[in-house]
């Protein structure tokens, strides 16, 4: 606790917010929040951009910052012109944490029978893919955040790591599981054990994170392989991120008949017919969703 009070003192700098481009265009659910700030991105408007925005508290995770979250993921996710969506926070932090003033009063009995942080993993449930834009700390609950996106792409500055053992707790989001998988059980105990942080370039050197950009320009970066992304068909691109997730729960014999399975499913749409035309007639195709 001591830890993260000094650390909260260090950084108390406001956000700055993400770089200014054209106004945001309005989607279902865009307005009403108060902890994010929502708009749409791209060339043609098909990236969803969710960024936290909570400054003060180095964009804590409230109860109230995941259920909006959760919800500006869900209207995105049924917004048709959206093919993949950028999570980010800001320059200082992506989140520095779970909101221990929240925690710090919970009982075992009220956290086994609430499921307590069960609604956290909501993200994972998402079939468009997520990329999250790492500036700053990313802690805790902020790491395990990130995690649960498709894609971590991170500021030159990031730093990624699960102190709670420092708070006299262990990681309740994912940590213990998604860190373990994506780095190795020698990293993975390493930091949790201690309580240690990574680097942004140690991150991408043990497989946590995609590439490192400077601060400034993370989140242009992001949106950028947001919307190429978005560019393919959103139908085909949920199969790939379908089968891709499931490599980590299934054994590679039962892996690979669910990738032959949805391979052969690309071929009952018609996207998978106008890309290998398109390829063949050498020009670019125009994918439906179909």
């Amino acid at each position: 606790m001591a830890a993260l009070r000094a650390l909260l003192l260090r950084v108390r700098a406001p956000l700055r917010p993400v770089a200014a481009g054209p106004p945001p265009r309005p989607f279902a659910s865009g307005a009403g929040f108060e902890y994010i700030i929502t708009e749409k991105k791209g060339k043609e408007g098909n990236v969803g951009l969710v960024q936290m925005n909570r400054p003060k508290a180095l964009n804590a995770l409230c109860n109230g910052l995941i259920n909006e979250i959760n919800r500006a993921m869900e209207a995105f996710q049924q917004d048709p012109a959206v093919g993949a969506i950028v999570l980010t926070g800001g320059e200082k932090a992506f989140a520095a944490g779970a909101d221990i003033k929240e925690m710090q009063n919970q009982t075992f009995q009220n956290c086994y029978s609430t499921g307590f942080l069960s609604h956290w993993d909501r993200v994972t449930h998402i079939k468009k893919p997520v990329i999250a834009a790492v500036n700053g700390f990313a802690l805790g609950g902020g790491c395990e955040l990130a995690m649960m996106c498709d894609i971590i792409y991170a500021g030159e500055k990031a730093q990624f790591g699960q102190p709670e053992i420092l708070l006299g707790t262990i990681p309740g989001a994912g940590g213990t599981q998604r860190l373990t998988r994506a780095v190795g059980k020698s990293l993975a105990m390493e930091m949790i054990l201690t309580g240690d942080r990574i680097s942004a370039q140690d991150a991408k050197q043990a497989g946590l994170v995609s590439k490192i950009f400077p601060v400034e320009t993370l989140v242009e970066e992001a949106i950028k392989c947001a919307e190429k992304i978005a560019n393919n068909s959103k139908i085909v691109t949920a199969m790939a991120k379908e089968s891709v997730n499931a490599a980590f729960e299934m054994t590679l014999t039962e892996g690979n008949k669910l990738e032959k399975k949805l391979f052969y499913l690309t071929f009952a749409t018609e996207d998978r017919k106008e890309g290998m035309t398109a390829f063949v007639e050498k020009r670019k195709a125009t994918f439906r969703d179909q």
